[in-house]
C-alpha cells in the first residue's frame, strides 16, 4: 500500500507541474483582458505559471493523491471477484472523472491529466519508495523557480532598457 502512496505523489508533482503549464498556454490570463501581441501573450503565460502552480499544486497532491487511491482501491473491490483488469481500468477512469467533476472543467482535466501520469508511471513496474516521491517533491519547484527566473529576468532587461534609453 505504502508503494502506491509514494506512486501516487510521484504522478502528482508530475501531473501539477504539467497541468500548471498546460493551463497558463490555454489560460494565460485568467481575468479575461485581450492580449494584443504575441510577445503579451508569452509574458502573460509565463507571468500566469508560478501562479497556477501555486493554487493547483497543492489541491492536487492532497485531494488529487487521496481520490486517486480511494478510486483505484474502489474499483480494485468491485473487480475482485472476476479479476477482470479491463473492468477495472474503466472503473478507475470513471472514479478519476467523478472524483474531477468537482471544479469543471479545471479539476476534471487535473484528475485526466493525474489518472495518465499515474498509469504511465504504474506501466514501468518500477517500485518507489519514500525518497523518490521527496525528490519528485522538486519538479514543482523547479518549474516554480524557472518561471519565477524567467520573470525577474524580463523585468532586469525592461528596467536596463529604459535606464539606457
Amino acid at each position: 500500500m505504502s508503494a502506491i502512496i509514494w506512486r501516487k505523489i510521484i504522478s502528482a508533482s508530475i501531473s501539477g507541474s504539467l497541468f500548471a503549464i498546460l493551463l497558463a498556454l490555454i489560460v494565460p490570463n485568467a481575468f479575461g483582458e485581450s492580449i494584443s501581441s504575441i510577445t503579451d501573450y508569452i509574458f502573460t503565460f509565463i507571468l500566469a505559471t508560478p501562479v497556477y502552480l501555486m493554487y493547483s499544486f497543492p489541491v492536487i497532491l492532497i485531494y488529487g493523491v487521496l481520490t486517486s487511491i480511494v478510486s483505484d482501491i474502489i474499483s480494485n473491490l468491485i473487480t475482485r471477484k472476476n479479476n477482470n483488469k479491463k473492468i477495472e481500468v474503466i472503473l478507475t477512469v470513471i472514479f478519476h472523472v467523478f472524483f474531477g467533476l468537482i471544479l469543471l472543467p479545471f479539476s476534471l482535466g487535473a484528475a485526466i491529466l493525474f489518472l495518465i501520469t499515474d498509469k504511465l508511471i504504474q506501466k514501468s513496474n518500477y517500485k518507489f519508495n519514500w525518497v523518490h516521491s521527496v525528490k519528485s517533491l522538486a519538479i514543482p519547484c523547479a518549474v516554480w523557480l524557472l518561471f519565477m527566473g524567467m520573470i525577474y529576468l524580463e523585468h532586469i532587461f525592461s528596467n536596463l532598457k529604459e535606464v539606457l534609453v
